[in-house]
């Protein structure tokens, strides 16, 4: 009964390890071409409807409100759009020379380029009691990733203003007229992205398996499973020991957000951007295996950490109005 109950609550995860077993199962389903004509519902319809519904379920007044950190903002956007992926390519300039699958590993540079997810970071940040101060730049993203594909930038900037920016820009417009009801209804914005994202998810591997070109070993899955984990534990290391130091100017809520946000990737705009970024390459779901792997890792290394990070946070606030004098 509690399985039973875990599996509801974690669905998400669920229903990632069934599309990809479904699509091991009968391929011929979701390729470019098949009964599903992803080419169409996937790569338009499908990532259209996922910014679509951030642009209605963004508040607007609070994204006005986090950019008052702006101290806070400006370091986690660098850290995460200029540090990390450089310093994964240089760590991928090592790894190179191993065994090692060389699109597994071009699938960890991707990650390195995805911004922090508004929804884990956020809910992770909230159950310490910390601040939130992040803004998500997809355009950004796309400069990093449009050197590693194929496909040229043109291409990827017109399909991403197309099925990114126009929807979510359309979703910001329809919230105005309907946030009343909004706000009373409550919609599972985060069930209906993430069941649409199960949808590509499930397209891109049976492309995969559908390729007999295509082999994983199990050495290489293991190795990056290892080093994903290894990456974020040394990274949140790192922005815990930097957000402390006492002329950061950074207070300990300040901290929670900078750990969290600074070293989260974001699944829900990363798997439909490597659709438009490496749209038609016959690795791409080799690409995407990193960032499937480091979402669940990155929610489970959170949540193990909460308690002792939401310990820390309160006896470090305790300490400053103990030390603050009196009038």
């Amino acid at each position: 009964m509690r399985l039973l109950e875990r599996a509801r609550k974690e669905w998400f995860m669920v229903g990632i390890v069934v599309a990809i077993g479904a699509a091991k199962l009968e391929p011929s389903v979701g390729v470019n071409g098949g009964p599903l004509k992803p080419e169409i519902t996937v790569s338009y319809i499908a990532v259209a409807t996922i910014f679509f519904n951030s642009g209605l379920s963004l508040k607007t007044e609070e994204l006005t409100s986090a950019l008052v950190h702006l101290k806070l903002h400006l370091f986690i956007q660098t850290f995460t759009l200029a540090f990390f992926p450089a310093t994964i390519w240089l760590f991928l300039q090592l790894l190179s020379v191993t065994s090692i699958n060389e699109w597994l590993l071009k699938g960890l540079q991707t990650v390195g380029c995805m911004p922090p997810p508004v929804s884990s970071a956020v809910i992770l940040t909230k159950a310490v009691g910390g601040n939130e101060g992040i803004v998500v730049t997809p355009l950004l993203l796309l400069l990093f990733l449009g050197s590693s594909s194929s496909v040229p930038f043109t291409s990827i900037f017109s399909q991403l203003f197309m099925t990114v920016v126009v929807p979510l820009i359309i979703g910001q417009v329809v919230r105005r007229f309907v946030k009343d009801w909004l706000e009373r209804k409550k919609p599972p914005f985060g069930a209906v992205s993430s069941s649409v994202l199960l949808m590509i998810i499930y397209t891109t591997f049976c492309d995969t398996f559908s390729n007999p070109h295509i082999d994983l070993d199990k050495v290489s899955l293991v190795l990056i499973l290892f080093i994903i984990v290894s990456v974020q534990l040394s990274f949140m290391l790192l922005t815990f020991v930097f957000s402390t130091r006492d002329n950061s100017g950074f207070t300990p809520a300040d901290t929670v957000a900078v750990i969290f946000c600074s070293t989260h990737k974001s699944l829900t705009l990363g798997i439909p951007m490597l659709k438009i970024v490496f749209a038609g390459h016959e690795h791409l779901s080799l690409i995407s295996v990193p960032l499937l792997i480091y979402h669940p890792a990155q929610i489970l290394l959170g949540s193990v950490l909460v308690p002792t990070i939401k310990s820390w946070m309160v006896s470090r606030q305790k300490g400053v109005k103990l030390t603050r004098p009196t009038v």
